[in-house]
């Protein structure tokens, strides 16, 4: 289409310049955003499951990022309430005592096998770092200068490695106790004591742990597993 002067007129550049309330610059972001989705860049629509239980990419709150997929946090809240079940069930619930460890015993499974194939923040790769890094990590806590994680921080993936193999040990020493070949050893039943007693020791750290990180880079990590989003990287 021609204008009055003669030279041809641009058709995406009226689009741009008529879209009316639309910022030029804020356009023009989401346009180079969906370019790079498109190019690999972003969430892939493939992702879109494990990243957010369904819902497209950047269908989040502004100034949030999805972090935890819905596996995680479902895994999550099976273990925690089911520790706490079975804590209460140990003495008189036998019944319910044994499927309450079944049921923990497959969503650890399930959340280690997720660390292997899940989104981003779920692998083991995202969020577990050797001893030195983990010591670095350390020290830079201790002096107040700790950078950020969106995912788990090097202290908080090997607590969580620790809770996962302590539960799993408690459930697969409760399962040998009620097999015919270990039925009624006394070791055994010391063993799985012990583990379960190494879970209750690991919970509070775990969780002070929560709440220290909570306060020290103000956000709500609990709001974080539950609705799966965090504060966008500062």
């Amino acid at each position: 289409m021609a204008r009055p002067d003669g030279t041809a007129e641009n058709p995406g550049r009226t689009r741009l310049e008529g879209a009316p309330g639309q910022d030029l610059q804020q356009l023009l972001r989401g346009l180079r955003i969906r370019r790079e989705g498109r190019a690999g860049g972003g969430v892939l629509p493939s992702q879109d499951l494990r990243e957010g239980g369904g819902s497209p990419a950047g269908q989040v709150k502004p100034g949030t990022v999805r972090v935890w997929d819905w596996l995680v946090r479902l895994t999550h809240w099976l273990v925690a309430v089911g520790v706490a079940l079975a804590w209460f069930t140990s003495e008189g619930s036998e019944a319910w005592h044994i499927r309450i460890g079944y049921t923990i015993a497959a969503a650890v499974a399930v959340r280690v096998a997720w660390g292997f194939i899940g989104s981003r923040h779920a692998r083991f790769a995202d969020f577990l770092r050797g001893p030195r890094a983990t010591l670095a990590y350390a020290r830079r806590l201790m002096a107040g200068r700790e950078e950020r994680h969106l995912g788990h921080n090097p202290l908080g993936g090997w607590m969580a490695v620790a809770l996962w193999l302590t539960v799993a040990g408690t459930c697969f020493t409760g399962w040998l106790y009620t097999t015919d070949a270990f039925f009624g050893l006394a070791w055994l039943d010391q063993l799985h004591q012990l583990l379960a007693w190494t879970v209750v020791a690991l919970v509070p750290l775990h969780v002070a742990g929560v709440v220290f990180t909570s306060l020290r880079h103000r956000e709500n990590l609990v709001a974080a597993m539950l609705a799966g989003d965090k504060r966008a990287e500062d």
